[in-house]
């Protein structure tokens, strides 16, 4: 393997393809799918200014999209406008002779902006215009950076989309890079950075040069908590979604698809209002919630994660790569993770043995890409990986009236002692043949239903109909995040990544030392086994709770009197309990009786909160034998 320069080959093992707004062509040309495309990005530098501070700082005024620094004893004026323009927008590709090259100046689209700055800075009003500046500058979807190897070529590597923060950002990715080149992993989460967060289609003309007219204005926007995107929506739809809208639902993004975040209620209009603290949709969550423990609820699941393996090599080939000790017998379910040789968890997922040599591994939507390149790095190269995500719809039907519900629509056995939790098995609803798990991230009992994409319009509509008799209720993804927090359930990339491993965050039941296979990663197990761990996961809530006050997400320091012991992971406002919700991190220095007896806070908005050490989660709901 190797890159080809000016004719002339260079055999290489190793590619790092860092060439900035070109990325995206170059990668084309060798089958590799790089998310990025330039924008047109405009300043001004003036006319010499009279007495002007050579120290005077960048002034960033984000509310009006500018910055104004002092620039060899002219002010310069940028932009990182809400509506941007692509550039070669006929031609959609950056020439490969463009060299420090300029665009045609477009005042009518600066102006609004250089009004503003003239208010904050009046100088500017009789200030000359020296240059008119208008260049491309690339940008990602998410305007964050592309690292990592790419899952289409082995060893080649990514280093681009900076998003006009390269020069701080240099060291870092270049750091980073260097790290991932010398192990093949990265002990950080860093899963926002890695390239294998997208799919094809995020680097599509169609998809790519619509993004970034919104994600150039990310820069100097607001980072609401659970915003969403709004240019290039509606690229993977389910067969059901104009029945969702018809209910109320929000919709967000996950992997790819338009999934329900949370359902209008009777009169309110689905629309996120972004708020720092009481969020809009809490009143939808409280109705989902609360309806799900007492009723039905349904979930779409769809967005999952699915592979599946076909060999008769696929058993031992698991065994190999998960640290659980994968179950061989039709119908049964794995949960387990995935390692790198440090032991840091790479995935979180469940294995489902779907028949003799036929397994099927479930795991998050946004980890699609990264998860599939995990897993085909280390199965023996004559075994397939499939990737079924988008063949099959998939229904989280959950709550106490669950069972009852679907014996309404199927004939098939539904008992606890012939259909138990971690068992799967083929069911017939309206002569269609639905492979159904008894599993549950809410902490409820319930199925998750795998419908073929093509009928999954059909049994949506039934299991609406049929539920009216059972109070059912349509669930959204924020209702599904406080229940997997109320049941003490972690979440891949929030509260477990490449960072920890199963001991930190109490996960040890899904290592097997029985099993006699040298999985990935065991020998490390094997030594943190033996030393004290740094840090362990830990639960906890509030003293004083109500919802958004204060609006808990992650990353917030966490005391033990007046010394920092940790910081959070996970965030919620649980209805059910009436309880602000807290997972994350603490030094493992502290026995639980320390724990109970001593003050702790966390800090929210330079504010401190007390909080109550939770030894068990707030929900014990037996659903597993119920």
């Amino acid at each position: 393997s190797g890159v080809k320069v000016n004719g002339q080959k260079i055999d290489c093992e190793y590619i790092v393809l860092a060439s900035g707004m070109w990325s995206r062509q170059i990668g084309e040309k060798a089958g590799v799918s790089i998310p990025l495309y330039p924008a047109e990005h405009f300043y001004i530098i003036t006319e010499p200014i009279d007495n002007l501070s050579k120290t005077l700082p960048v002034v960033r005024d984000f509310d009006n999209r500018t910055y104004i620094k002092e620039d060899a004893g002219k002010i310069l004026v940028g932009i990182f406008e809400g509506h941007s323009i692509p550039a070669w927008d006929k031609t959609n590709k950056v020439p490969e002779d463009f060299s420090f090259g300029e665009f045609q100046e477009n005042f009518e689209h600066f102006e609004p902006y250089l009004a503003s700055a003239i208010k904050r800075f009046p100088v500017l009003e009789t200030a000359g215009i020296r240059k008119f500046f208008s260049g491309p500058e690339s940008f990602t979807p998410d305007t964050n950076t592309l690292l990592g190897e790419v899952p289409e070529v082995k060893n080649f590597f990514v280093c681009c989309g900076l998003n006009s923060i390269g020069i701080g950002s240099g060291g870092g990715v270049g750091k980073v890079t260097a790290e991932w080149l010398m192990t093949g992993h990265i002990n950080e989460d860093i899963f926002c950075y890695d390239i294998k967060r997208f799919q094809k289609f995020h680097s599509e003309l169609g998809f790519i040069k619509k993004r970034i007219t919104e994600s150039l204005g990310d820069l100097y926007g607001m980072h609401w908590p659970f915003k969403q995107h709004k240019t290039s929506r509606n690229i993977k739809t389910l067969p059901y979604h104009d029945d969702l809208k018809s209910f109320g639902a929000c919709f967000g993004v996950s992997g790819g698809y338009e999934r329900p975040m949370w359902f209008a209620l009777d009169g309110e209009i689905s629309n996120y209002e972004y708020s720092y603290n009481y969020q809009n949709w809490y009143p939808s969550a409280e109705y989902e919630t609360s309806n799900t423990i007492k009723n039905v609820g349904l979930f779409d699941l769809t967005p999952f994660s699915k592979f599946e393996i076909k060999s008769d090599k696929a058993h031992q080939e698991l065994q190999k790569i998960c640290t659980a000790n994968i179950k061989k017998e039709i119908g049964k379910c794995t949960y387990t993770h995935m390692l790198n040789t440090d032991g840091g968890i790479e995935t979180d997922l469940t294995v489902v043995c779907i028949d003799d040599n036929h397994f099927r591994i479930i795991s998050s939507a946004a980890t699609r890409e990264r998860d599939k390149f995990h897993i085909r790095k280390h199965l023996a190269d004559d075994i397939d990986l499939i990737d079924v995500t988008d063949d099959y719809c998939v229904f989280g039907l959950f709550g106490p009236k669950s069972r009852e519900l679907i014996k309404t629509l199927s004939n098939n056995n539904f008992d606890n002692e012939e259909f138990k939790f971690g068992t799967a098995k083929y069911i017939q609803i309206n002569g269609i043949n639905i492979w159904a798990q008894r599993l549950s991230y809410v902490g409820e009992l319930g199925y998750e239903l795998y419908v073929k994409f093509n009928q999954s319009k059909k049994i949506y509509e039934l299991l609406i109909e049929k539920g009216k008799n059972f109070n059912l209720s349509n669930c959204g993804m924020h209702a599904m995040d406080i229940m997997r927090m109320e049941s003490g359930f972690l979440h891949w990339g929030h509260d477990i990544s490449p960072e920890e491993n199963q001991y930190q965050a109490g996960l040890s039941f899904a290592i097997s030392y029985n099993k006699k296979i040298d999985f990935v990663g065991k020998k490390a197990l094997e030594k943190i086994k033996n030393n004290k761990i740094k840090s362990r996961f830990a639960m906890f809530t509030l003293k004083e709770s109500k919802p958004g006050e204060p609006l808990l997400l992650h990353d917030e320091p966490i005391y033990m009197e007046d010394k920092i012991i940790g910081r959070s992971t996970s965030g919620n406002y649980s209805f059910n309990f009436r309880k602000n919700l807290v997972f994350g991190y603490i030094k493992n220095d502290f026995k639980d009786d320390e724990l109970n007896s001593k003050n702790l806070f966390i800090e929210v908005e330079k504010k401190k909160y007390p909080i109550l050490f939770q030894l068990k989660p707030l929900k014990r709901t037996d659903f597993k034998n119920s």
